[in-house]
């Protein structure tokens, strides 16, 4: 949620920061309500300081009055006393009503993005940062897409997932599985290595976890939802990694904090088709290790570099091709202010496909969740959260397969075997 004052120091950003985001003009139009608001806002608040300083004061006096005989004037100030609680009544409905208003308007907008993001609207405008194609398979004769090398292999099964739930739910089997769980393995294991503590996260949240990482309410048809309990099954184990600090006050030596977990991850998808879901391209159900860091301001760009530094040294010890893209406004996230993807490419389907998301929020999460930091002055601040894929397995698994095929069956990357306990598959 973008900070209230920026609305009034900063209006000039904030709007061209949501025209880059590319929003419709009517939501723009919601700059202008919700100063307004917050003027209503500030002047009930002025009116309700004024009558609670009132009522005190003259509160104080009845029992001088009392006390000095004036029984007439006493009970003229308490009959004062009660129409002015019931004004202050008035005031404080009147103020809790501006202030939901004011949230419900300021909730719709999305994330300021940083200046770095780059101008468009599809994915075709986002802008490749690095490209690294040390590992870009060359094949003699023509390679099998991993849907194919799954079957052949008998590592996953695509049809028993549709069987027991549907489309875009496999099943991992014998090799495959362990594969799967290497790749956990291995992932958790380079994030603690990198400073990370390792969490165990719940798999379901309540609407205020997902409203407070920015889930609710732009994801909310993409989320499955359970409706007797009103929880949510995660996207990502960012909501709930990040929900820890939740309505907390932290203090400024406590930085970085840095988690990290494994999790299944739950989307609906709605709307994907084609050749984008084939096989483990696009799936409803998928594993992911995500990395989450909560920093100091002043710090949180340098975060980045170094989460984004994490993500591209597991990239090299899979030995796979991969390409990072900064995200035009239009394709980031509704909560991102600056978002770099890493894709690996898929040698059988001659394509890129994404794999991890690493992104800044600066204090868009942490002025939903209010969570704060005292700084050196001892003043209280928004601090700044980041997160990042780190990384998610389904296509991992599915350039790994195309990549590393060969006649003989498919080869483990080195830094992997110690997981697998296998060096071929085949």
């Amino acid at each position: 949620m973008i900070e209230l004052r920026l609305f009034r120091e900063e209006k000039s950003r904030v709007i061209e920061g949501l025209k880059k985001k590319n929003i419709p003009n009517e939501s723009l139009v919601l700059v202008e309500k919700i100063v307004e608001k917050d003027d209503e806002r500030k002047k009930i608040q002025t009116d309700l300081d004024g009558l609670l300083s009132e009522s005190k004061q003259i509160s104080n006096s009845v029992g001088s009055l009392l006390k000095a005989g004036k029984i007439e004037e006493a009970n003229d100030v308490k009959s004062r006393i009660v129409d002015l609680k019931n004004k202050i009544s008035e005031l404080q409905l009147s103020l809790s009503s501006a202030i939901q208003d004011l949230e419900d308007m300021v909730i719709q907008l999305p994330n300021i993005p940083h200046t770095s993001v780059p101008l468009g609207k599809h994915a075709e405008d986002n802008e490749v940062y690095k490209l690294s194609e040390d590992f870009m398979p060359k094949f003699d004769a023509p390679v099998l897409p991993h849907w194919e090398l799954a079957e052949k292999y008998d590592l996953i099964s695509f049809k028993d997932g549709v069987l027991l739930t549907g489309s875009g739910f496999p099943v991992y089997k014998g090799k495959g599985a362990r594969l799967e769980r290497a790749l956990v393995n291995f992932f958790i294991d380079e994030a603690v290595n990198a400073g990370y503590l390792e969490i165990q996260p719940p798999l379901l949240v309540n609407a205020e976890t997902a409203r407070a990482t920015g889930q609710l309410p732009d994801k909310e048809g993409q989320m499955y939802h359970c409706q007797i309990d009103d929880f949510y099954l995660i996207p990502t184990a960012e909501v709930p990694l990040t929900n820890l600090y939740r309505d907390r006050i932290i203090q400024a030596k406590d930085f970085p904090i840095m988690l990290t977990g494994y999790t299944p991850c739950f989307r609906r998808e709605a709307g994907s088709y084609g050749a984008d879901v084939k096989g483990l391209n696009r799936l409803h159900q998928f594993d992911k290790i995500e990395i989450v860091r909560i920093e100091h301001p002043d710090h949180s760009y340098e975060a980045l570099e170094k989460m984004i530094s994490h993500v591209e040294s597991l990239l090299v010890k899979l030995e796979l091709p991969y390409r990072i893209l900064r995200l035009c406004g239009g394709d980031m996230s509704f909560s991102s202010a600056l978002t770099f993807d890493f894709e690996t490419y898929s040698a059988a389907q001659e394509r890129w496909l994404e794999v991890s998301s690493v992104s800044n929020f600066e204090t868009f999460q942490t002025n939903r969740m209010k969570l704060r930091f005292k700084d050196e002055d001892g003043k209280s601040r928004l601090a700044h959260t980041l997160n990042g894929s780190a990384l998610a397995l389904a296509r991992i698994v599915a350039t790994l397969l195309e990549n590393h095929q060969t006649p003989e069956g498919i080869k483990i990357p080195a830094a992997l075997q110690p997981y697998t306990g296998f060096t071929i598959i085949n």
